[in-house]
C-alpha cells in the first residue's frame, strides 16, 4: 500500500494543527511509514469560511456520508468535539472498516468502552493518546511502555486552564475572577469555563487513565469532582505557611483491585515534582509496583502540541494496517470494576475553621474529632478579632478515610462553636 487516505472530521484548532504537522512533516512520515499520508476529505460547518491553513478547497464537505461512505478513506481522524452526534458518525465509520484516530476526551469517558469493542469486533483501530494532556504521551506509555508493570496510582495536572489559574493565584497573589479573565483573554479558558474550573474535565481524563493504568472499566459517574472556584488567597497563604501548594490533581489509585478516582484541589508538598508545573503546563505522576516513580511533563493542549499526538496516532494506526495487525490495540478489562467505598479510601485532609473565641470552644471541637478516631499532624489556630470574637483553626490530619472526615464535618456543622467550615481540601505526595 503506498498511499493511506485520511478524511478528517474538523478543521478548528487541532485540524488545522493536524493538517500543517502532515504537510510540514511530510518526508519525515513517508521515510518513517514507507507510504504517503494523504488528506482526501474535510468534514467542516461552512465550507466558504476563510481558513488559516493551504487547503484545497475540493477537501471540504458538510455532509458526513462523503468521508463515511467513501470506500477510498482508509482512517477518519476525529477532531470536532461534541458526543452522541460525533458517537452515531464513528460507529457508522468503523461499521464501514475504517480506522479512528480521535483527541476526543468527553466521548472517549462517557463512550469509549463501547466503541472499542466495535472496533476490535470489525477489525478496525481505535486510538486516542490526543484525548488526554495534549502532547504528552501518556496512554501509549500506559498501553506500552509500563504494560509489564503494575500500577498502583497515577496522578497528575491534566488540565492546563485551571494549572494557569493556581499559578497565578500562588506565585502573584490574583484573585480567582481576575486571572480566569486573563486565562480567557490568553485563549487558555473558553467563555464559558465550567468544564475546566469545576474539575470536569480533568474528570473525563482521569476516567480514561484509571481504564488504562488499571486494565478495569472505570465510569465517569465513578470520578468524585470538586473544582477550584472556592479557593480563596487565605487558603493559599495558609498551605504555604504549612509547606504545601494546591493544585488541582487529578488521582487514581487501585489497592486490593479496587479502584478509587477523584479530582480535586489537593495540597502537595512545595518539593514534590507537581507542584512546580507552572501555567497551562501538564504532568501525570505514575507510581509502578517496578519502576517505581515516574513523572510525564509537557504542554496540555494547543493547536500543534495536541496535533503531534493525533499524527503519532495516525501513524501506529498505519503501521497496523501495513503490518496485517489491525483490531487488536483492545484488550477486555482483566479486573471486574470494584470502586472504593468512603470506608476504604483513605487519605491526609487539609481543613479550615471559623470558630466562636471563647472558653471551651477547642475541646468541643477536639472531642468531635476524637470520637472520629481523627487525629492531627500540623494545627495552626489564629488570634481573634477584638470586633467579631472569632478565630480560625487550620488543621492537617493524619492519614483517614473518607467516611471519617464526612463524620466530622457532619457533626462540626451542628455545634455552635463553629461558624462555619470555611474549607477542606486533600494532602497528597507524601508517600
Amino acid at each position: 500500500m503506498d498511499k493511506i487516505r485520511v478524511g478528517l472530521f474538523g478543521l478548528g484548532t487541532v485540524g488545522t494543527g493536524v493538517v500543517k504537522v502532515l504537510d510540514d512533516h511530510k518526508e519525515r512520515i513517508i521515510h518513517k511509514l514507507g507510504c504517503e499520508v494523504e488528506i482526501v476529505k474535510i468534514l467542516v460547518n461552512d465550507v466558504s469560511k476563510t481558513r488559516d491553513v493551504i487547503i484545497k478547497k475540493n477537501w471540504l464537505t458538510d455532509k458526513p456520508d462523503d468521508l463515511i461512505d467513501d470506500e477510498s478513506i482508509d482512517v477518519i481522524v476525529e477532531v470536532m468535539g461534541g458526543v452522541e452526534n460525533t458517537k452515531e458518525l464513528l460507529e457508522r465509520a468503523i461499521k464501514n472498516k475504517k480506522h479512528i484516530v480521535t483527541a476526543n476526551k468527553d466521548l472517549m469517558a462517557v463512550s469509549g468502552q463501547e466503541l472499542l469493542r466495535l472496533a476490535k469486533e470489525n477489525h478496525t483501530d481505535i486510538l486516542y493518546d490526543a484525548s488526554i494532556a495534549g502532547g504528552i504521551p501518556i496512554v501509549r506509555t500506559l498501553v506500552d511502555g509500563l504494560a509489564s508493570d503494575h500500577i498502583e496510582k497515577v496522578m497528575g495536572i491534566v488540565n492546563g486552564t485551571t494549572n494557569f489559574i493556581m499559578t497565578k493565584m500562588t506565585d502573584e497573589g490574583l484573585p480567582f475572577d481576575q486571572v480566569l479573565k486573563e486565562a480567557q483573554d490568553l485563549g487558555f479558558a473558553e467563555a464559558d469555563p465550567t468544564s475546566d474550573v469545576e474539575g470536569l474535565d480533568a474528570a473525563r481524563k482521569m476516567t480514561l487513565l484509571a481504564n488504562l493504568a488499571f486494565k478495569m472499566e472505570v465510569n465517569l459517574a465513578d470520578v468524585e469532582v470538586k473544582g477550584i472556584t472556592a479557593i480563596t488567597q487565605d487558603d493559599i497563604n495558609f498551605a504555604k505557611s504549612l509547606g504545601y501548594t494546591i493544585k488541582l490533581i487529578g488521582i487514581a489509585s487501585m489497592h486490593d483491585h479496587k479502584a478509587e478516582v477523584m479530582v480535586e484541589p489537593t495540597l502537595l508538598p512545595k518539593d514534590h515534582p507537581l507542584a512546580n508545573v507552572k501555567n497551562e503546563f501538564n504532568a501525570v505522576y505514575v507510581y509502578g509496583d517496578a519502576v517505581g516513580e515516574t513523572m510525564f511533563y509537557g504542554p496540555g493542549a494547543g493547536s500543534l502540541p495536541t496535533a503531534t499526538a493525533v499524527v503519532s496516532d495516525l501513524m501506529e494506526v498505519i503501521r497496523n494496517i501495513r503490518l496485517g495487525i489491525s483490531g487488536n490495540t483492545y484488550v477486555d478489562p482483566q479486573f471486574k470494576r470494584q470502586i472504593k467505598t468512603p470506608d476504604e479510601k483513605f487519605s491526609r485532609h487539609f481543613i479550615r475553621l471559623e470558630v466562636e473565641d471563647q472558653a471551651g470552644a477547642f475541646q468541643e471541637i477536639t472531642n468531635i474529632f476524637t470520637d472520629n478516631n481523627v487525629s492531627f499532624a500540623k494545627i495552626l489556630q489564629l488570634p481573634a478579632t477584638e470586633e467579631e470574637g472569632r478565630a480560625e483553626i487550620v488543621m492537617i490530619t493524619h492519614k483517614i478515610s473518607k467516611a471519617q472526615l464526612m463524620k466530622s464535618l457532619e457533626a462540626l456543622e451542628k455545634i455552635a462553636v463553629v461558624d462555619r467550615i470555611i474549607s477542606h481540601y486533600r494532602v497528597d505526595g507524601e508517600e
